[in-house]
Parts: structure tokens; sequence; C-alpha cells
């Protein structure tokens, strides 16, 4: 499966400039409120039109601008699961997932109908209006509905955002499931940065209507390349730098020096490190290894977020340094340990960024 979008679409605030050629099977969209995310899905369903640009799935040309070529929605193949999922309050389950489907004979709409109801777990629920059913019934319906008309492109926009934590992660695992057996091209909207790492293989960056990253997950989680793209991917630690040697950056921000890895590109500004990566150890003498002080905790039910300030004690809750976090069992192993404590950071870790 082949999706090529290249699209122009000026925007109230920013333009919309959206390039990528996905040959994966499910991609994943990342970005703040208003990047562009949405709109990018709006473009490829036919909801919105582009200024300029193409659209192509398997060599079938959706939208073209300099061939005046236009696909109405009806004919471009696209099934759409939108946030507040948009059924139609008047027709019964049955009616909703078969609601595309007025140009096939009665025999091939059952058909459909009874496959999707199977798929995703509906039996008891066709006669059903929408506001008969749960939150996470109103999802598989619209998930349903989308993939009844047996869709080339399958986009998702933030198709769990209004659904509580337990249902959600039940869902979860449930479209991974209905994904696998899916075989076309999947764009999947979201700002949960789990929860596209689970489910997509490729993922793209947007920030105010640009597409600022586009690569496999492990290598956009791994090795971000601008600060942005780190940010949006949920990194908490970042220091201005500049090189020393070819293997060794000063952390200007963290006021020490790192020995690093990965080749030094010629124009960086940035070192970075996750949370989660942040190591403690009792040898004060290991590689990048650095005294601190605790200056104040945040507590989720499982995780603890430590804010570090390094080399002195912090005057004050917000005179820290970076963030780490561990799980409550390692928390509970290090709490009471008398200051300093010593935390490294692993050079295989460390990513240098642009600006």
């Amino acid at each position: 499966m082949q999706l090529l979008v290249d699209i122009h679409k000026q925007l109230a605030s920013y333009p919309l400039e959206v390039k990528f050629n996905l040959e994966g099977r499910v991609l994943g969209i990342l970005g703040g409120s208003g990047s562009g995310k949405s709109m990018t899905l709006r473009c490829i369903a036919g909801l919105e039109t582009p200024k300029r640009g193409r659209i192509v799935v398997n060599g079938r040309v959706l939208f073209d601008s300099s061939k005046r070529i236009n696909l109405p929605i009806r004919l471009r193949r696209v099934g759409i699961v939108f946030q507040n999922y948009a059924l139609f309050p008047h027709l019964t389950v049955a009616q909703n997932i078969t609601y595309g489907l007025q140009d096939l004979s009665s025999a091939e709409r059952q058909h459909r109908l009874h496959e999707q109801i199977a798929k995703l777990q509906l039996f008891g629920l066709e006669n059903r209006y929408p506001q008969q059913l749960s939150g996470g019934q109103q999802q598989r319906v619209a998930l349903a509905r989308a993939l009844a008309v047996e869709p080339e492109i399958l986009l998702l926009d933030e198709p769990f955002s209004a659904l509580d934590t337990h249902l959600r992660h039940h869902l979860q695992e449930q479209m991974i499931e209905t994904l696998s057996s899916y075989q076309g091209v999947t764009l999947f909207v979201t700002h949960n940065l789990e929860e596209a790492y689970e489910i997509c293989e490729q993922l793209l960056v947007m920030s105010q209507g640009q597409a600022i990253a586009y690569d496999q997950k492990q290598a956009i989680f791994e090795r971000p390349a601008t600060y942005t793209v780190a940010q949006l991917t949920g990194c908490k630690n970042f220091s201005k730098t500049r090189a020393i040697s070819p293997t060794q950056v000063e952390a200007i921000d963290w006021g020490c020096t790192l020995n690093v890895i990965e080749p030094i590109p010629e124009s960086f500004a940035y070192v970075g490190i996750r949370a989660h990566h942040l190591t403690f150890t009792n040898d004060p003498n290991t590689e990048n290894t650095f005294s601190c002080w605790l200056a104040h905790t945040r507590e989720t039910p499982h995780r603890m977020t430590l804010y570090l300030k390094l080399h002195n004690p912090p005057t004050q809750s917000n005179d820290y340094h970076m963030q780490a976090e561990v799980f409550k069992e390692k928390w509970a192993t290090i709490k009471d340990r008398p200051f300093p404590w010593y935390v490294k950071l692993d050079s295989l870790r460390l990513f240098l960024m642009q600006a």
C-alpha cells in the first residue's frame, strides 16, 4: 500500500505544507493543538480542498491541482472516524454502519454489516440508536462504519480522546487487532505519545502546519533531529550546548561536560536526554555522572518525577536542572538515601539537536 501526499493550503494563522510518501501500514501524526493534523486528514478525505498539490493512493489520483482532479468524497474510498464519532442520531447502529453502502445490493450490504458486527463485537446492538450506546460502543460503531466501505485509506482523528482511561486501553488493544487484518493505509492523529508508539509504525510530527519530522517511530523517539521534535515527543531535559572536542560537549545550562558517542553534527544547539533514561548510581566516578539534590517531586499512580539540581543543593523548589522519571519500586529504594545522589547521563541515550 502506498499513499503520497504533497499539499499546500493557506490557513488562518499559517500555511499548511505537508509532504510524505507512506509505504507502511500505520502512520501516526503527532503535534500540538492547531498544528494542522486534523486539517491534513480532512484534505485527504475530500472534506477540504488544498490550494495546490497531489494526493495519490496506490497509483490512483484523488487530488491533483495541476491536472484539475479533485475526486468527490464518495469516490475516494476513504473511511474516517472523527473525534466525536459523528454518528447519525436518527439512524440505528445497523443503519449507521451501512450508510455508505447504498450503491450495493441488499445482500452485499447485509454481508458487510454482519462482518463488521462480528469484527467489532457489536452483537445485540444493531437496533439501538447512538444515544442508547456508551462512548466505547459509539466508537466501535464509528469504526465499523468506516471499515464497511472497504476503504483504501482509514483516517482516525483522536478516536480515543473522549474515553476514560480503562476503556481507552481496552479499545487501543482492540484497534491494534482490527488494524492487523486491515489491508489499507491508516493515518492516526493523536497527541498521546504512548498511544502513537503502541499503534503506529511510522510517525509524522507537525508544528504550525509544517511536517517537521517523518521517520520510523524508533528513530524519532531515540534521535529527534530538532528541539521542537524532541519537545513534541515528550522530552523534558534540554541544555544549550557547544562542542569541546570530537567526543565531548559542554552542556551550558547543566554546568557540565559530557562524553558523547554519536558524531557531533556541524550545526547543533542543544543536547537532550529523556527523563526515563536518567539512572542513579553509587559510583561517582562513572562516565557522565554528577552529584545531584532533589528540588521537589511529582507523583502519578505508578511513577515519580524527580526534579534534580546538579552540583549544589537547590535554594527553592523550582531551582532544578532536569527531571528523572522512575517507577515507584525504584523510588522506594532511593528516597531515603542521604544527599548528594549521583545521576548518570548515559552517552548512548544523549542526543544532539538543531534549534
